[in-house]
């Protein structure tokens, strides 16, 4: 039986969300020790109920990535109730509809004073919101790293995982925060995997592709009961063709994770995305 990940402490951010949950579960069935950070309590409690039911071991925090203080004290408080953390995977991060324009490109009408209803382009999203994700996409995963890395240097190493996106290589319409952010992850990624190899601290990322929820099937509706035309024009860039389950996530992650198995790979974001990026779209 493989027991390398038995005992081993990790910081899952994003736990209540559907990818970062499974990767919860997942992890814990490995014999991981999770501890499942988040601001959405409720959802929280029921990741942590799915993962006692089956045996495993978590732990609930309530926490803003984007506050500072709230991931110093998160950080604190692992280390003193679980003894250590070997893994952070920096799941928080989203969207927001208010800094999305519902064109995909620049329409003059956007620009008047009676301006159509239907109509928001560019220049008509709420910027406070542009910059909310923007902030929580970088700076909610920066202050983890920095928190939980101090933590690892002084153990002698660890693993932490940053999520990119499909927007990281190209932005998607109508995604201007978003994209320009899911960018940012893909270089500081980098910048403080170099920073901290000294220190034995191996940094990485996943890009998801085109993953299931409840969001998707809203905007992006399913292969089996319908598709939108956005949809539809996802999956015809997608040679797979079908959209990823937020299960496809758990096996580079657990890769990434295993210094048997990548103990020479830090500063890489790895797509796992059914093919998405090997088209160009012509």
């Amino acid at each position: 039986m493989d027991t390398y990940f038995n005992n081993k402490v990790a910081v899952v951010t994003g736990a209540a969300g559907v990818i970062c949950s499974q990767v919860a579960k997942d992890l814990a069935s490995l014999g991981v020790t999770v501890a499942l950070a988040d601001r959405n309590t409720d959802n929280l409690k029921k990741v942590e109920s799915e993962i006692l039911s089956t045996g495993g071991k978590c732990n609930c925090y309530t926490c803003d990535v984007t506050d500072q203080k709230s991931v110093e004290t998160l950080a604190e408080n692992v280390i003193k109730e679980l003894g250590r953390c070997d893994f952070l995977i920096n799941g928080a991060g989203g969207n927001n509809i208010k800094a999305m324009p519902n064109i995909t490109k620049f329409d003059p009408r956007e620009l008047e004073e009676d301006r159509p209803e239907d109509i928001k382009g560019l220049y008509n999203i709420d910027m406070e919101a542009f910059e909310g994700v923007i902030r929580l996409n970088t700076m909610g995963t920066v202050y983890p790293i920095i928190a939980f890395a101090k933590y690892m240097a002084k153990q002698g190493g660890g693993s932490i995982i940053n999520f990119a996106s499909m927007n990281t290589y190209c932005p998607l319409t109508r995604n201007f925060a978003y994209a320009m952010s899911k960018a940012a992850v893909a270089n500081f990624t980098k910048g403080f995997a170099a920073y901290f190899a000294e220190a034995g601290i191996r940094i990485n990322a996943v890009a998801p592709g085109f993953i299931v929820n409840e969001r998707s099937k809203a905007y992006l509706g399913t292969v089996e009961e319908g598709l939108t035309q956005r949809g539809k024009d996802v999956i015809k860039h997608t040679p797979m063709g079908n959209f990823g389950q937020a299960t496809d996530m758990c096996g580079c992650i657990r890769f990434l994770l295993d210094d048997r198995m990548s103990s020479f790979v830090t500063g890489v974001t790895i797509p796992v995305d059914g093919g998405f990026l090997t088209l160009s779209g012509v």
